[in-house]
């Protein structure tokens, strides 16, 4: 998702292109972890397929008229591209895979384009890039760097092949859960969650949803915590953590029917719950700090959560969250603070009664 500034690095991916250094295939191009903007729509791109798993940017793309999947309906593709373009994610181990990936969807003799902005660790990025490319072409640019190479077999075969097994599913936190590099959290239990968990009540019930569910954490303690909880929709807008959402909390399926949605809570969610939790991000996949998701998320909690329906949410101790809760909500509570985190119970107004009529005052009759 680009930040306030624009998209430096997708505008640095696409300049040989503008310029003339690269052409555009006739036969059409790979776009892994593509995002919209203006770059991208300046020229015609016949052919461009483009795959994104995070809900914002695959909507912007869409609304835009690219076409777009998730990563994971591309799984048994096995067409080689021309062309294959990519931008980075910060998680070394996911950009490695996602740069050995590129590499095995490009056509023999093909060009495989990536760019990373200085401040998100291009240099690096660039040095892994070459590892596995042989000779590169480098250009600086937006202070990002660009970089390409051709698919002449001159790189190495076999560490690219290691590579693309490094963001694969993993077990953590002594085998509990499934989880993998690149999303939130990923190896580790994160500690606003876990205070959240650990503050949870026992009494909580009916219909219950997470509002940026990540890979199940805070759902699966929700309900183990909580049997009367007799349904659970997770809402995630990164599909990949979604995926492992449905494996961490499958145990639970039996007694609970568990819903997962690729959806991006900040455009309202729909449905009517008893109780929310969430720990909203507040970042964007590339990094910039944008505490309005933080603010939208609760105003979609607010506006699906029943009358007297709970929120309970955490958040970094500094998130300007008050207003947001104090708009939506009837009652809200300071539960904890620890650690710079701070968890919230917001209760959801009931519906105010009726106003009884007045009745006028009978007359006095005076004779």
């Amino acid at each position: 998702m680009p930040g306030p500034n624009g998209d430096p690095a997708l505008d640095a991916l696409l300049l040989p292109f503008a310029e003339g250094e690269l052409a555009w295939p006739a036969d059409g191009a790979l776009f892994l972890r593509a995002r919209a903007g203006a770059a991208l729509q300046a020229q015609d791109r016949p052919g461009l397929v483009c795959e994104q798993g995070y809900r914002p940017d695959a909507a912007a793309l869409a609304s835009a008229g690219f076409s777009v999947r998730d990563p994971a309906d591309a799984s048994g593709d096995a067409r080689r591209w021309p062309l294959v373009l990519l931008l980075p994610p910060r998680q070394r181990d996911e950009a490695r895979a996602l740069f050995a990936e590129a590499f095995a969807r490009v056509a023999p003799g093909g060009t495989v384009i990536a760019s990373v902005a200085n401040d998100a660790g291009a240099k690096s990025a660039e040095a892994d890039f070459a590892r596995i490319a042989g000779s590169v072409v480098t250009r600086s640019k937006h202070k990002c760097r660009v970089f390409h190479a051709r698919a002449d077999g001159q790189g190495d075969a076999a560490l690219a092949a290691q590579w693309r097994t490094l963001d694969a599913p993993r077990r953590i936190a002594g085998d509990r859960f499934v989880s993998r590099p690149g999303v939130f959290a990923w190896d580790r239990i994160d500690p606003a969650s876990q205070l959240l968990a650990d503050h949870l009540p026992a009494d909580l019930v009916g219909r219950a949803a997470d509002f940026g569910a990540g890979w199940g954490y805070l759902a699966g303690e929700l309900l183990a915590r909580n049997p009367g909880i007799t349904a659970l929709d997770a809402f995630e807008a990164e599909a990949r953590a979604l995926q492992l959402a449905r494996e961490n909390l499958a145990g639970f399926s039996p007694r609970v029917a568990l819903g997962f949605h690729w959806h991006d809570v900040t455009a309202g969610v729909p449905g009517q719950y008893d109780v929310i939790v969430s720990n909203p991000p507040f970042h964007v996949p590339g990094g910039a700090e944008r505490p309005d998701i933080g603010r939208a998320f609760i105003a979609s909690a607010a506006q699906a959560l029943k009358p007297g329906g709970r929120l309970w949410l955490v958040a970094n101790r500094h998130l300007p969250y008050e207003e947001a809760l104090g708009a939506g909500f009837g009652t809200v509570r300071l539960v904890a603070q620890h650690d710079g985190f701070k968890v919230v119970e917001a209760v959801k107004s009931l519906p105010k009664p009726p106003a009884r009529p007045v009745r006028p005052e009978r007359e006095a009759r005076w004779r």
